[in-house]
C-alpha cells in the first residue's frame, strides 16, 4: 500500500474505523486481530510513512516447552 496518514494511525485498531465506503469494508478487520492477538498475550507495532507503505509486527510470548 502507500501507507497510513498519521492522523489515521492512532485510531486504525478502533472498531468500525475505516477509510473506506461502506461497501468496502466494515473497519472490523485490524480491531478484530488486536483482539486476537491481545487474547494470547501479545502485542502489534506498527510504523507507516505515507506514500511508502505500512509495516506491522505481531509479537507473542514464547511458549514453554514440557
Amino acid at each position: 500500500g502507500t501507507g497510513i496518514e498519521k492522523d489515521h494511525l492512532e485510531r486504525i485498531f478502533d472498531p468500525y474505523f475505516t477509510t473506506k465506503t461502506q461497501e468496502e469494508g466494515t473497519g472490523l478487520g485490524l480491531a478484530v486481530v488486536l483482539g486476537i492477538v491481545q487474547e494470547h498475550g501479545g502485542a502489534i507495532d506498527v510504523e507507516s510513512r505515507t506514500g511508502n507503505g505500512t509495516t506491522f509486527e505481531l509479537f507473542f510470548p514464547k511458549i514453554k516447552e514440557n
